[in-house]
């Protein structure tokens, strides 16, 4: 896939005029490409440059630093996993920063990218009670999970990394927490057999500490259990939104008995379209008419899902079955400025993806809400051709631009979205056809991270910000 710096003929990416938050306010342009190239779509960064090193293609001006890849020792004895995915930064003090990472690792690829060695060979360095799963009888771990990285934001290198959560798999994404942890996700709803000890599909809470060492792997079963993508919560609420990478996933919300402790139990409950049965939101008519229009904004109920821990991975079904949405592949997911922005990587007539925008009630997940319920607006549907195709994980800069990473079939990078609804190409990588994952920025907001997952590395990203 290539990409130019116009847009060409019969190619688009239609934008809403919602606001993605954190100061993305005005953004309320169209882009189509019926006009001259170039001439509705000037570049806020500019054009990229070769990488002469072969590793990722960024404006002029931009720099990057590799780091962490896959197979390299860690403190605590173990290798950096590898297949990088879902991230957040953490801040820990003027120099410093906390990165908290999934690897999206089951037990197939064993063990060859897990953190115990190629034979696991380095397995005795842990205590295996500390791992979710540790296998069933004489099998190998679950070699998914975290590792976390304290980050010299100055030296722009790692002062430790270890793993921090270990015997999960597939922890594709997740998401960061107000009172300062990681949710990591599972996107694997594997069940306990003769080689795996535990049912997975499960979220689970890693803290977001630098003491080396691994986190009690608790899961957060009330929050249910489903090819779970990535998490959002809103610090009004203390609600945790939660997106499903399926076809014909749903779209979920968990209301916590006690805001801050999800593992104390709550509602999981499923999005449905007020005064519609069973909505598709992904536009795949056979007719060529699109079940929601780019741009609408429809009013939303939720429906309340028992048996969260749902042995037979029904949770979608038994959604759409009350009367729940349907939506495709949802993956990543950020709050901002008092909305959610989610993707659906493969929705849209043309499959090439969707990012919708979520605003909660003012009276979300109260008796309330009915009065003034929350809406759902189709933000983004790209065409084939357009700057964007396939996102996955997304994060939003300090100035509001959104930053998309891609996951499609050819190549993949990063596109952005500036407030005033120009799209650009930020990133192309160079390396492979790996996706581009985890983007999210240091605290302090002068450096962007983000994965090439296969084999496996991680990148700071320095330059002349818009909002530095």
């Amino acid at each position: 896939m290539t990409f130019d710096s116009g847009i060409k003929r019969r190619e688009f990416l239609a934008v809403t005029g919602t606001a993605l938050g954190l100061g993305l306010t005005g953004l309320h342009r169209v882009i189509h490409g019926d006009g001259p190239a170039g001439t509705t779509n000037p570049r806020t960064y500019g054009p990229l440059k070769t990488d002469p090193s072969g590793v990722l293609d960024l404006p002029d001006g931009f720099r990057y630093q590799v780091f962490s890849t896959q197979g390299q020792e860690m403190d605590d004895g173990l290798l950096v996993p590898g297949l990088h995915d879902g991230m957040a930064a953490f801040a820990v003090d003027d120099a410093c920063c906390l990165l908290i990472r999934n690897h999206e690792i089951g037990t197939s690829l064993a063990p060859r990218y897990g953190a115990f060695g190629w034979q696991n060979e380095r397995l005795d360095i842990v205590d295996t009670g500390r791992l979710y799963d540790a296998g069933a009888g004489e099998n190998e771990p679950s070699l998914g999970g975290t590792t976390s990285v304290l980050y010299d934001l100055k030296k722009r290198a790692p002062r430790a990394q270890w793993l921090s959560l270990g015997g999960t798999g597939l922890n594709c994404a997740g998401g960061p927490t107000p009172w300062n942890s990681w949710i990591s996700c599972e996107e694997w709803t594997q069940r306990g057999d003769l080689r795996h000890a535990r049912d997975h599909g499960y979220a689970f809470e890693v803290p977001a500490v630098t003491d080396i060492g691994l986190c009690d792997p608790k899961p957060l079963v009330a929050m249910g259990r489903f090819k779970r993508e990535a998490i959002a919560v809103d610090p009004t609420t203390g609600i945790v939104y939660q997106t499903e990478d399926r076809q014909d996933g749903a779209f979920y919300r968990f209301i916590p008995e006690v805001p801050g402790a999800l593992d104390r139990g709550g509602r999981l409950q499923a999005l449905a379209i007020a005064d519609e049965h069973r909505f598709d939101t992904r536009n795949w008519n056979d007719d060529g008419t699109d079940d929601m229009l780019l741009g609408s904004t429809l009013p939303v109920s939720w429906i309340d899902l028992t048996d969260a821990e749902s042995p037979g991975d029904d949770l979608r079904y038994r959604s759409h079955d009350a009367g729940g949405a349907r939506f495709a592949r949802g993956e990543g997911i950020w709050m901002g400025d008092g909305r959610l922005h989610f993707v659906c990587t493969t929705g849209g007539t043309h499959k090439n993806g969707q990012v919708f925008t979520y605003v909660p009630s003012p009276h979300e997940g109260t008796m309330r809400e009915t009065e003034a319920p929350g809406r759902l607006t189709l933000f983004i549907e790209p065409s084939l051709g357009s700057l964007v195709s396939n996102a996955d994980n997304l994060t939003i800069a300090p100035d509001g631009d959104l930053f998309l990473c891609e996951d499609g079939s050819g190549s993949n990078g990063m596109a952005c979205v500036t407030p005033d609804g120009i799209v650009e190409r930020f990133a192309e990588n160079r390396m492979n056809t790996s996706e581009l994952a985890g983007a999210c920025f240091s605290p302090d907001g002068r450096t962007l991270f983000v994965n090439i997952q296969r084999p496996g590395l991680t990148i700071a990203i320095d330059g002349p910000w818009r909002h530095a």
